[in-house]
């Protein structure tokens, strides 16, 4: 094939958490006409989902904004790579220096984890701007589980994944991912892994109020009452202590608390439970039975049992459930992953893994956002707080933004307030690739590049798969001269906010990264590199650019590297396959297969102990709370939301491959239900909540349970002001104003935005 006539080349999809390989196809004009699962992918051997076969027509959008905006006289004009940047510093620095850094908040949206330059550059970004304001899309997703693993297990990113590949048994709490394709479980081809369980005689259970895609799979589909998760696993709980089903296995000697978990449950019997999740006694035993007698078994919870009022609780139940039925950290129970370019493990002797590596454990709260007071968690505030700390007078009022890839107007609660919040701000800037309903507010725009024109190594969701692997690509287009890439991007903007502009340039910012890790790794006693100099092993990384010499030096210093020659030991689960480098993965375009996930505690735990504390006091403090909620009935019709297998938050609805199907923004209703309050399908509903109403189409399907009903989130595409044309075709509404923001999981600040009451009434 001629270049003229076209060429393909691979890519690593970056449209979900599947993290699979493509091969694309691209014309002479180095546009990408098409996307194929690529069969020699060692981790996900051809499998492609709609998403990954959309991604030319989602890379070639023509809203897609190809070069940098700046408010000029009340309006976005377009402007060179040095005007915006200089609009930048001029924003930013000046606004520092005169209120403190407090006041600049950094908004991280989800695609920051899709990307490189997502994961290297925001640190350093939070590193030179030391501000506290920092909110990210973690509180309306994913923050219970960080919190419940660094309370459990001292480390917040160190997340148990369910053993896809082995286990006999998997229970699935709030999870749908045949739509998802896995959520904090990175498994390319999950609907796949699922049915191969069923093929080898295990067991699939799915908790959920909707009967999914991924339900109608099940061999059992218990439809809970929203919201009721944490009640449901802790009667879970109740009965192995109950009937003597107990059991740490191998973690015998590495667990404390078991006797004070066995006196939190004690009142949260099948019985007692029953009336509030709707689900019978008997069958909460026999879940209960099953999940102990198994040969190997996985509890695996995501966005439906975190985004509840008891989000925590339910996240910590989950891997209560793994521990006591001897599932944590054993091939086919619930496992730590350990990426290549993770900290290596240090050595001990007579132990086939690493050692214990007692730390600092997990702190909640150590600052309160100024105005509401809500405890700080890993470093952020809840995403529901951001309109207040903007919009409400006083000392310490936040006036500027810096947001990357984020669209909290859509994401957040109270999108109107924040909406009305970001207009009033004294300087805001957006690194994004469309002018969206948060854009739009910014002062200066900056659009990273095509996907195409991005190199790529998954440094997020390595952390959690349910294969130990490796993979890098690089760019499949080349970018042209004087665009810049979405790494230099960020690190412009580092230098920026530390007062760098002009002085220093983006090669900077990567030395100044990669002198600071090994400076950590020299002084490092249990480093291969200890005592070096690292001016010696600077010289000798390859990479083209400032992020691959950074992913070079990872990879060599990570837990399969070659540690630069060094004396370190690879750790046990690479199975020989160690020595990794940028030039090996550069060798090998398809991946390397690290093997098959391997016990890791107690080298994991980084909790005061040294062991895993079962019970801690925060999580403690709160069952009180759960406790009250045997007595409480809800009234009236909850809401859940729900995913759909073309899209991803609120940034793939302007792809028209993408729209239409099953990806509609209906209020889908039982039959029941709509019968009662005279709703036809198809007929505009007003649905109201704690933050204001909607008109919304009716959907009546009995894949819903009575008493509840189901909206996507991500839309609200009606906005004045944006870019996006197919988008806002059908622009559906946006859940989330719905809520006023003032429903919180108390212990991990994510906003309630499952399970929560509304009233839905005939619109005529």
């Amino acid at each position: 094939m001629s270049e003229t006539a076209g060429r393909t080349a691979l890519r690593i999809c970056p449209l979900c958490e599947a993290t699979c390989g493509l091969t694309l196809t691209i014309d002479g004009d180095d546009r990408v006409t098409g996307a194929r699962g690529d069969g020699d992918d060692v981790f996900s051997a051809g499998f492609i989902c709609p998403k990954g076969a959309a991604f030319g027509e989602l890379d070639g959008d023509p809203d897609w904004l190809t070069g940098p905006l700046v408010r000029r006289g009340g309006r976005l004009e377009e402007a060179s790579w040095e005007e915006a940047f200089d609009a930048v510093a001029a924003g930013l620095r000046p606004l520092i220096e005169r209120d403190g850094p407090d006041a600049v908040a950094v908004v991280l949206g989800n695609p920051n984890v899709h990307t490189m330059a997502g994961a290297l550059y925001p640190p350093l970004l939070l590193g030179a701007l030391r501000s506290r304001n920092l909110y990210t899309a973690s509180t309306v997703d994913q923050m219970p589980k960080h919190v419940s693993s660094g309370l459990l297990f001292g480390d917040p990113f160190a997340i148990p994944v369910p053993d896809l590949d082995r286990t006999d048994h998997l229970l699935l709490i709030g999870a749908n991912p045949l739509d998802s394709n896995g959520s904090l479980c990175t498994a390319p081809d999950f609907p796949g892994r699922l049915k191969a369980l069923r093929r080898r005689g295990g067991t699939l259970t799915v908790v959920d109020p909707r009967r999914t895609r991924t339900a109608r799979l099940a061999d059992r589909h218990v439809a809970v009452r929203p919201g009721a998760d944490a009640l449901l696993l802790a009667a879970l709980v109740h009965v192995l202590f109950e009937e003597g089903l107990t059991t740490l296995g191998a973690l015998e000697g590495h667990v404390e608390g078991v006797d004070d978990v066995r006196a939190l449950v004690a009142v949260f019997t099948p019985e007692a439970v029953a009336e509030a999740c709707d689900v019978t006694a008997e069958e909460i035993r026999t879940i209960a039975r099953e999940l102990a007698g198994a040969t190997t078994a996985a509890v695996y919870g995501r966005v439906g049992s975190s985004t509840v009022e008891f989000g925590t609780l339910a996240n910590w139940l989950v891997d209560v459930l793994n521990t006591l039925t001897g599932n944590l950290d054993r091939p086919g129970g619930a496992m730590f992953p350990l990426a290549a370019t993770a900290r290596a493990p240090r050595p001990a002797p007579g132990l086939r893994h690493g050692g214990p590596q007692p730390g600092k454990g997990f702190a909640l709260g150590r600052w309160h956002s100024r105005v509401s007071g809500h405890p700080e968690v890993k470093g952020e505030f809840p995403l529901s707080a951001l309109a207040e700390e903007i919009d409400t007078p006083g000392e310490g009022r936040v006036r500027a933004v810096i947001s990357v890839a984020a669209n909290p107007v859509l994401s957040a609660p109270d999108g109107d307030r924040l909406d009305q919040a970001l207009s009033g701000l004294d300087f805001m800037v957006s690194v994004d690739p469309y002018l969206n309903e948060t854009s739009r507010h910014a002062h200066v725009v900056l659009p990273p590049p095509r996907p195409s024109q991005a190199a790529h190594h998954d440094f997020a969701f390595n952390n959690f798969a349910v294969r130990n692997q490796a993979r890098y690509t690089r760019e499949a287009v080349a970018l042209p001269d004087d665009r810049p890439d979405e790494c230099e991007i960020l690190a412009r903007l580092v230098l920026c906010v530390s007062g760098l502009h002009g002085s220093a340039g983006p090669a900077d910012v990567d030395a100044m990264a990669v002198d600071t890790l090994l400076g950590k790794a020299v002084a490092d006693p249990h480093s291969p590199v200890h005592g070096r100099d690292p001016g010696e092993l600077s010289a000798r990384l390859t990479g083209r650019t400032g992020a691959e010499r950074r992913l070079d030096l990872m990879l060599r210093l990570g837990p399969y590297g070659d540690g630069f020659g060094g004396a370190g030991v690879p750790h046990a689960g690479s199975q020989g396959r160690g020595g990794l480098s940028l030039e090996k993965l550069l060798a090998h375009p398809h991946g390397i297969d690290l093997g098959a996930l391997d016990s890791r505690i107690p080298e994991v735990l980084r909790t005061r102990s040294g062991k895993v504390e079962l019970c801690p006091a925060p999580i403690a403090a709160d069952v009180p709370r759960l406790r009250a909620a045997l007595s409480e009935r809800p009234s009236g019709l909850l809401l859940v939301g729900r995913r759909h297998l073309r899209s991803n938050n609120s940034w793939m609805h302007n792809v028209p491959a993408l729209r239409g199907g099953s990806n509609r923004c209906t209020l889908q209703m039982h039959p029941d239900d709509a019968a009662r309050l005279g709703l036809a399908d198809g007929s505009p509903a007003r649905v109201k909540g704690d933050g204001g109403e909607l008109l919304v189409p009716v959907e009546v399907t009995d894949a819903v349970r009575a008493g509840v009903v189901s909206l996507p989130h991500g839309w609200g595409h009606d906005r004045p002001g944006t870019r996006l044309a197919v988008a806002s075709e059908d622009a559906g509404v946006n859940v989330n104003q719905l809520l006023d923001g003032t429903r919180l999981d108390p212990l991990s600040g994510t906003a309630v935005l499952n399970g929560f009451p509304v009233q839905v009434a005939s619109a005529g």
